[in-house]
């Protein structure tokens, strides 16, 4: 797309698209860093439990070159016994061998951890296409891994031949000593060069994981375009978040007149506005705006509270006033306290006169001028 679009791929991945890419199992994975951390555990290894190793392993060999009379008047019992010499060598090497595969596990997920991904393991067509083939025998990435090659050849190569050289006078004499000494100097040259060899590793190491990480990164590079998709299509597109806009908006909507059931009264304009307030006398707090609404909405406001039997009283000014400066589930202002505290008053006193026959005046409310709205919420004194 960057070449098509003629835009260099100049941006951060991004996110998701690290996301995805792990996903299709692109992951800065380096193969230097497991040897490395495999053979600094065998020079600790070797070290910490060298010379019991070496000293079993004396004792086996040992053994096993002793040869007793018996074999040779029953040599239907070598198997046996040279089974039995594979299984004693075996469990001597038992706890190096287990060791080194938890190691490999570990290091592997050091280095970006267990991943599956089918898709690797799908065929595709540029795996036996023979151009895609030459392409990555003599592309760029191959000189790279040519060149850690031939570096960790000769790091190592040096590494080794300065070992061996350190030790060479032990390397001539070893013929020359009994099993038990041979095996012991043995020992101590393995250990003296699985510590140089370790530490060349880890050098190796610290060298391709970053070099892993920064090739995985250039290659998931994004063009300015793509970063901006990207953004387009997470975000999704108007159309999309107009719908969730109003999906969101008729859930509110729905809870709202919910709580037109529980108000105390219903102030409507009366037909363009209605607010339903809830007030708890046995409380110190100001009346509450539970739901209110404009138009369509101020219609389901009315038939909801007539299902309900919610008193809808007529104040067009004080309607539109709690309609403007009052936010829903909040207490009115208290430049409103005195013509709501009438309005309620009234509601309450028709109440508990229900069925006495006793006569309520019916209150005029008054709104300050401040809080005087046309239909439009355009203050009416300014």
């Amino acid at each position: 797309m960057a070449e098509e679009s003629g835009q260099d791929k100049t941006e951060e991945p991004t996110a998701q698209r690290l996301q995805k890419a792990r996903e299709d199992g692109q992951i800065p994975r380096s193969q230097e860093l497991a040897p490395a951390v495999m053979m600094v555990v065998a020079t600790l290894f070797f070290t910490l439990m060298g010379h019991y190793l070496f000293s079993k392993m004396s004792v086996l060999f040992k053994h096993q070159l002793q040869f007793d009379r018996l074999i040779f008047d029953k040599p239907e019992l070598l198997p046996a016994i040279f089974g039995q010499a594979i299984v004693d060598a075996f469990m001597v090497v038992l706890p190096l061998t287990l060791t080194l595969m938890v190691i490999a596990v570990v290091s592997t997920v050091m280095s970006g951890g267990l991943i599956f991904s089918p898709k690797m393991i799908l065929p595709k067509y540029s795996k036996i296409d023979p151009f895609a083939g030459l392409a990555r025998i003599f592309g760029v990435q191959a000189l790279i891994q040519l060149g850690k090659a031939i570096a960790k050849f000769v790091v190592v190569g040096a590494i080794l031949m300065v070992s061996i050289m350190n030790n060479l006078n032990e390397l001539t004499n070893i013929s020359q000593m009994d099993l038990g000494q041979a095996l012991q100097v043995s020992g101590d040259i393995i250990i003296d060069s699985c510590f140089w060899l370790s530490l060349g590793l880890v050098l190796i190491a610290l060298v391709d994981v970053p070099l892993q990480r920064h090739q995985l990164n250039e290659k998931l590079k994004m063009t300015k375009q793509e970063v901006k998709d990207e953004m387009k299509n997470s975000e999704g597109s108007p159309e999309v978040k107009a719908q969730i806009r109003r999906r969101q908006h008729e859930i509110l909507n729905n809870k709202m007149m919910a709580k037109v059931k529980d108000a105390d009264v219903v102030i409507t304009n009366p037909t363009h506005f209605s607010v339903a307030l809830s007030y708890d006398p046995t409380g110190d707090g100001a009346p509450m705006l539970v739901a209110k609404g404009e138009d369509a909405m101020a219609a389901r406001i009315r038939e909801e509270a007539k299902t309900h039997g919610v008193y809808i009283f007529e104040a067009p000014l004080l309607a539109r006033a709690l309609y403007f400066t009052t936010k829903l589930d909040h207490p009115i202002p208290e430049a409103l306290y005195h013509a709501v505290a009438q309005v309620i008053a009234y509601v309450f006193s028709l109440n508990q006169s229900y069925g006495r026959g006793q006569e309520v005046i019916k209150p005029t409310p008054t709104v300050p001028d401040e809080m005087k709205f046309d239909a439009n919420g355009f203050a009416m004194n300014s």
